[in-house]
């Protein structure tokens, strides 16, 4: 005889839909600027330069660019060296840094400092000015791409009998000519690996790959960290460097460049929104920021540049497949600035200035145009823009967090940079011109991408400015 057991199930008690409690959204500021670019770093000497309209562009010294379309760029000044940026007990490290990496940390030692705090890799004798568990890190990146002397010396011992490469002896040995450090250089998460490690960042923390929206993407992750709660105070922004043969021949292969020999003065090359215009140059470069809660910033009696007043972000879809001219109607771009004035509480109207992606390459300035027209309309042909590109290259991935330092200085100053090279952009305010003085409460910064993703930002006067 077969005996079933019977369990007793106990009824589940009837629970009432959760509902969130109401979020009480904190203002999220600006207190450090960490802008690394060709003309140094910090904001003062990008700023000088900008309002100066000065050029970094020029022939490219880190490797022959001859055989390229476009053989000059914008590069870091000489002498650059990462070693000065760390504490010196950190400097073993920099062996497995790329140079996206070595900017990412330049730009958030001067943030900090910027920002006046007190860090481990600031003063680590000291208490830190905000808890380390209250301090978050969003650093986008680019897909950096390996140095090739470390990649040919490894492939040229995968050779077969006939002397041609031979992929089965790579997967087997030829790897394992590379040194066991090797991927730790070039992973896109070690740029905010090593910024947490070196000023103890323990807070939400994560790394935005978009190509060139990364910057403003993460700018709007630690904005929503620190308005949520979970941060007081986040590094966030972007780097990267393109100055590298296999990063380079992707962007030629893209059809980015502007022919430039060697011989070509640089400097007049890049056009944004030029009806001549051929293409552009790139720039290695980026920035790291310290955002903030206005509480937190007010507290500590810190300096505030602005106001991380909204953010927005959008897919764009593209017919080509692979987003080389992602959705050039400019509708996704479009989607994502409204996105970020409904954020920032401001409309159209009430922006004062933009700074577009402003590459030079047709396609994308029509992309960009589009866009803006979409969101403007008849006025934007009275909306200035500050154009980059022309005397810092193209940043790409580095970009928004450049583009969100210069606007801050420019809310502080008052004025606008100078623009150059542009002579002929029907409908836009975007002819070159000196720098100005202009009342400044609202700035635009707006950035397509490669993959087709976009980011927008609205940065604002603080009322105490």
């Amino acid at each position: 005889m077969t005996v079933t057991a019977i369990r007793r199930v106990r009824p589940v008690p009837r629970r009432e839909p959760y509902t969130p409690p109401p979020m009480s959204r904190r203002r999220v500021v600006i207190t450090g600027l960490g802008p690394v670019t060709a003309h140094g770093i910090g904001i003062d000497p990008l700023w000088s330069a900008l309002t100066e309209g000065r050029s970094a562009l020029a022939p490219i010294r880190a490797f022959d660019a001859s055989g390229f379309l476009a053989a000059s760029g914008a590069e870091l000044p000489a002498d650059f060296d990462v070693k000065d940026l760390v504490p010196k007990s950190y400097r073993k490290a920099t062996k497995v840094m790329a140079r996206d990496i070595e900017i990412a940390v330049g730009g958030a030692l001067t943030a900090v400092r910027d920002a006046g705090l007190a860090t481990r890799g600031t003063d680590p004798d000291n208490p830190p000015t905000i808890r380390p568990d209250r301090v978050g890190c969003h650093i986008g990146a680019g897909l950096i791409a390996a140095e090739l002397d470390e990649l040919t010396g490894a492939l040229a011992s995968s050779r077969n009998a006939a002397g041609t490469f031979d992929p089965g002896h790579w997967g087997q040995q030829g790897m394992q000519e590379l040194t066991p450090l090797w991927l730790l250089k070039y992973l896109p998460n070690m740029l905010a690996c090593h910024v947490t490690i070196i000023h103890d960042c323990q807070g939400p923390s994560n790394t935005i790959t978009c190509n060139e929206a990364s910057s403003g993407l993460s700018l709007a992750e630690s904005q929503r960290v620190i308005e949520r709660g979970a941060a007081d105070a986040c590094l966030s922004g972007g780097a990267d460097s393109k100055m590298n043969p296999m990063a380079y021949l992707r962007q030629e292969l893209a059809g980015r460049f502007a022919r430039c020999t060697p011989s070509d003065d640089a400097t007049k090359v890049v056009k944004p929104f030029d009806a001549n215009a051929t293409g552009t140059l790139v720039g290695e470069g980026g920035g790291i920021l310290v955002v903030e809660a206005e509480e937190t910033a007010k507290a500590r009696g810190a300096r505030i540049h602005a106001v991380l007043a909204g953010t927005g972000a959008s897919q764009s879809w593209c017919d080509d497949t692979v987003g080389l001219v992602p959705d050039a109607t400019g509708e996704s771009l479009a989607d994502a600035i409204q996105a970020a004035l409904r954020d920032a509480g401001v409309t159209a109207a009430d922006i004062d200035a933009i700074i577009p992606f402003g590459s030079g390459v047709p396609s994308l300035d029509a992309l960009e145009k589009n866009a803006l027209e979409r969101v403007f309309g008849a006025s934007l042909a009275s909306k200035p823009l500050v154009t980059l590109a022309p005397s810092i290259g193209t940043t790409c991935a580095g970009f928004g967090a450049i583009a969100v330092a210069v606007a801050c200085r420019a809310l502080t100053e008052q004025k606008l940079p100078a623009r150059l090279n542009t002579s002929s952009a029907a409908g836009l305010d975007a002819l070159a011109a000196p720098s100005s003085a202009r009342e400044l409460r609202h700035i635009l910064i707006a950035t397509p991408s490669l993959g087709g993703q976009n980011s927008a930002a609205v940065v604002s006067r603080h009322a105490e400015l």
